[in-house]
């Protein structure tokens, strides 16, 4: 309604002695009181809430323009939202009154930074049909017991709804700042990314604007460098930079900064912009230059790089790319989690610049990266911003109460921008996540071409750190075939012998052949990847091993059926059958599958093979592989089991059993589910009957073919210290390949022997 409008409504009620409240819209919605007093809303508040929409905005940073802080303007001023019972329904109204078709997530927890003002709504609760939030129930307008820690926010899908003319995506001002970037001068800052130096320019209307120095901090600095994925700065030759500034034009757009440094985004710090009628906005300045020095992971000075090292006491797992994952701390030689209570982008950013990464870019919850195993150490920390390490912030110890592994934090670091997906391309595939890979190659002339790689040694690692440059996940399959693929002109080999440990960032630092060598030279052989967002990680329970170890002396008569199976060892093939027994080392192995994607054997049901025996199909070759060593690393026994029923044996509360062998069933692990072998199955076990008593390390490896694809291959392995008298067998210190700190890990391999005669 038009001001004009309100002071004719106001001049008619004072003439005939009534009150109708301007703005009633706002002011009174008909359902935010409880439903006990839930007024019905009269005609005039109906007509009045058509003619007067509810003002709307999304605001905070970083964000894009379909996301942010929901922010309400009621009674002439600008309010939030608190995040407590908010929910996608809340979202979905929210996102529709915004000119949004839907909504696709809603944040909690202040994730694009605190508002101000007042808080108008707490404890909104929408059935998800509503036209807009003022119709949902709440305590009322300003009736919170929130801080605005808890300010909520909209993640919008990307699509206006059609014929929606009245756009009420209002910004704060078309003063924000979102993209942020380093003009490099110096020739050498040009030649190879990342660009660590140059003139700060922000993005302003089409092009890009300069940054007045005057005032410019080291603070400041931090906060660029940190944007761009820098975790530390560098001292500045200014005055090279004045001389060269000199020559140039600099349009200023931002007059003044003032950061304090703890701040993840530029958008965050005090800003002072440029007033739109000033002729010249920096008397006595330049514009603002930035030098930032990289992490270790980018580093191409070897000598610096082992002077920059990284913590060895927090890491990232679970993440495709590089700076995100799962966050880990170390304590007592034993790796843990995070609980995400009250996890925030202070927090999330000492752990990105303590690994080498810049400021965070998102402070994950709800074990978005994965549940981890083991210890959770730390919950509810509480970083400033400014420390050096995550373990120098204030943290509350866990108690088993406290916090589960579906709390699990992780992060989202800011990494500097390398350009490494523009030097390979994926061809012919059905969406943009598979296809033949093609590689960029130079001749000596400098010429550049795309070309093919050899399929022949390519594997799911190689194929891994292909979709970690690609941008495009994990790794679900590398082929050595693509000759279903072939929609390229691209027909020559340019890579072969291509050999990855899987932790790369770029193929480029892979080993391969000097010169190409490839038997089957044809397109139709070259590598080729299929990637995913998502991928299963499977881990053993190690602690289920521990409890359930005991030997068995087994009867030859009952073991036709393993020996058919080949479970004994090759001495079994000499026994006087069906007299005398094997000496069996037994135990459960319950395997979980902690990832993000369900684990599924790589063969389809059509090459499942049918074991008469244990009336089941073999989905996979070798599940699982199981080795005893001497401490000098000799094999002295192996077992192995094939996957002769992969299942959901049981799973987390709240998640249904997916995959179940009966009746030619689907095979396979859910998230959130575990696959139990108990100790009395065929094959569940080592042949041990011609080993002799001593000290010995006993060990499991899943998934040893790597045949199907997993987030993290390094939990694969599960290691115990062994002791055998001859009658009795004891495990003590069973872990999973990750668990320990490097340095106990070398302790374990050189074990002496028991240090007691206690079995857990």
């Amino acid at each position: 309604m038009a001001k004009s409008g309100c002071k004719q409504q106001l001049a008619i009620s004072l003439l005939f002695g009534l009150c109708f409240p301007c703005f009633l819209a706002q002011t009174t919605p008909s359902n935010t009181a409880t439903p006990s007093s839930s007024p019905s809303p009269s005609p005039s508040l109906s007509a009045q809430t058509q003619t007067e929409r509810l003002r709307i905005r999304l605001a905070g940073y970083p964000r894009k323009h379909n996301e942010g802080r929901i922010e309400l303007f009621h009674k002439g001023e600008w309010g939030t939202i608190c995040d407590d019972d908010f929910s996608i329904a809340n979202a979905n109204v929210l996102c529709r009154q915004l000119g949004f078709v839907s909504a696709t997530g809603w944040t909690h927890s202040a994730k694009y930074g605190k508002g101000q003002g007042k808080i108008w709504l707490d404890n909104v609760l929408c059935n998800g049909g509503e036209r807009g939030i003022e119709f949902c129930k709440s305590r009322g307008w300003g009736n919170s017991d929130c801080t605005h820690d808890e300010d909520a926010g909209v993640v919008c899908k990307d699509e206006r709804i059609p014929g929606f003319v009245d756009s009420n995506v209002i910004d704060v001002d078309e003063n924000k700042i979102e993209e942020v970037r380093l003009r490099p001068v110096v020739a050498t800052a040009k030649k190879r990314p990342p660009i660590t130096e140059g003139v700060v320019e922000v993005k302003y209307k089409d092009g890009w604007a300069q940054i007045c120095d005057l005032g410019w901090t080291i603070k400041n600095t931090h906060v660029v460098c940190g944007m761009l994925g820098f975790p530390h700065e560098r001292k500045v030759n200014k005055n090279f930079y004045r001389l060269f500034l000199e020559r140039q034009k600099s349009y200023f757009h931002v007059h003044s900064v003032a950061c304090t440094g703890s701040e993840v985004h530029l958008a965050a710090c005090p800003l002072e912009f440029t007033k739109p009628n000033a002729t010249f906005s920096c008397a006595g300045g330049m514009a603002a230059v930035v030098s930032c020095m990289p992490g270790p992971l980018l580093m191409q000075n070897s000598a610096l790089k082992k002077k920059l090292k990284t913590s060895s006491n927090v890491r990232l797992k679970g993440g495709a790319r590089p700076g995100e994952g799962r966050v880990e701390v170390l304590k007592d030689n034993e790796w843990g989690t995070v609980c995400d209570d009250r996890w925030n982008l202070q927090s999330a950013s000492v752990v990105c610049r303590e690994l080498g990464f810049g400021s965070a870019k998102e402070a994950l919850t709800g074990s978005r990266m994965g549940q981890g195993m083991g210890p959770i150490y730390m919950n509810e920390v509480k970083c400033l911003g400014q420390e050096k390490s995550i373990w120098n912030c204030p943290f509350k110890n866990i108690t088993s109460e406290d916090c589960q592994h579906t709390e699990d934090a992780a992060v989202r670091c800011n990494i500097p921008y390398m350009g490494l997906e523009n030097s390979i391309r994926l061809t012919g595939g059905r969406t943009r996540y598979e296809g033949r890979l093609e590689v960029l190659s130079s001749d000596s002339n400098g010429t550049q071409s795309w070309g093919l790689i050899c399929g022949e040694t390519w594997t799911t690692k190689e194929a891994m750190v292909a979709c970690r440059q690609l941008g495009l996940g994990y790794a679900n399959q590398g082929l050595q075939e693509t000759w279903y693929w072939d929609s390229s002109n691209v027909t020559e080999m340019v890579m072969s012998g291509v050999k990855c440990t899987g932790n790369e960032i770029s193929l480029s630092q892979c080993q391969r052949h000097k010169t190409i060598s490839c038997q089957k030279s044809a397109a139709k052989f070259a590598a080729g990847v299929i990637c995913s967002e998502t991928a299963s990680d499977l881990v053993l329970n190690a602690s289920l091993v521990q409890q359930t170890v005991y030997i068995e002396d087994r009867p030859l008569h009952m073991l036709y059926c393993a020996a058919e199976e080949d479970c004994l060892s090759k001495s079994a093939a000499k026994a006087n059958w069906p007299y005398g027994h094997r000496r069996l080392l037994r135990f459960s192995s319950q395997i979980h599958n902690i990832g993000r994607a369900d684990f599924k054997p790589k063969a389809g049901r059509h090459s499942w093979v049918w074991h008469a025996y244990i009336t089941h199909y073999h989905s996979m070759e070798v599940f699982t592989l199981y080795d005893l060593f001497s401490l000098n690393g000799t094999k002295v026994a192996e077992g192995h089991k094939a996957s002769f029923c992969l299942e959901d044996s049981d799973c987390q509360e709240g998640i249904s059993k997916r995959y179940e062998c009966a009746n030619f069933g689907d095979q396979g692990i859910t998230v959130g589910c575990w696959d139990l072998y108990r100790h009395d199955i065929d094959c569940q076990w080592i042949d041990m009957t011609d080993v002799k008593p001593g000290n010995y390390i006993f060990q499991v490896v899943i998934n040893p073919n790597q045949e199907v694809a997993e987030s993290d291959f390094t939990n694969n392995a599960m290691k115990c210290n062994c002791k055998y008298d001859g009658h009795r067998i004891w495990f003590h210190n069973c872990h999973i390949g990750d668990a320990f700190s490097e340095e106990a890990e070398k302790r374990f391999e050189k074990y002496p022997g028991q240090l007691n005669n206690q079995v857990s």
